[in-house]
């Protein structure tokens, strides 16, 4: 039965912490981050309990490259990796052991779209856009005519034209809700 061996984990979660992206001397990427799942049930009495899991997910090379720019705090992700278990002197000379899940394969669930696989992900290249000039696109305003709390947002005519109709209904929908990232658990 030697032969027939499995050490497989498949977790769904929401990510603890941004991803901490390292190289080794010999140059090779290592990315370390938080994942935590959650199971809820009903007692008996028909309280309901949450129980939450917290995993520490290691991926290495192009992958770990890949966690790095594209994962970060609260993102709901599928992680599929190995267990493994590190044993190390911590600083106050104790040895500690702990459990890390070596990653094998992701995948983004972006927003409640599409969830975008790591091997898609390798195809596309990420592209950091430069802050606009706000000088520019400055427009300029008397304080006596408008009030406060009122602002005034002009989009270029070549944003509206190349925009479809879902997305501006997203944009709206998505206006209305403020959600500081310091309210989410994660």
């Amino acid at each position: 039965m030697a032969g027939r061996c499995l050490n497989r984990v498949i977790l769904v979660g929401n990510l603890t912490r941004d991803p901490e992206l390292k190289y080794t001397p010999a140059g090779t990427a290592i990315c370390t981050f938080g994942l935590a799942t959650n199971r809820s049930w009903s007692t008996s009495k028909g309280e309901h309990r949450e129980e939450v899991q917290y995993h520490r997910i290691v991926a290495w090379q192009k992958l770990a490259e890949l966690c790095g720019k594209l994962l970060a705090k609260g993102n709901k992700v599928y992680v599929e990796g190995r267990l493994t278990y590190r044993t190390f002197t911590g600083r106050d000379g104790v040895q500690r052991t702990i459990a890390e899940i070596v990653l094998d394969d992701f995948i983004v669930f972006a927003d409640g779209k599409k969830a975008v696989a790591s091997a898609e992900l390798e195809k596309v290249e990420v592209k950091k856009e430069e802050p606009e000039d706000i000088e520019k696109e400055a427009i300029p305003v008397e304080e006596d005519t408008l009030p406060k709390e009122e602002v005034i947002v002009e989009k270029k005519e070549e944003e509206s034209k190349t925009a479809s109709q879902p997305q501006e209904e997203n944009q709206k929908s998505e206006e209305n809700v403020n959600i500081d990232e310091s309210d989410i658990p994660f």
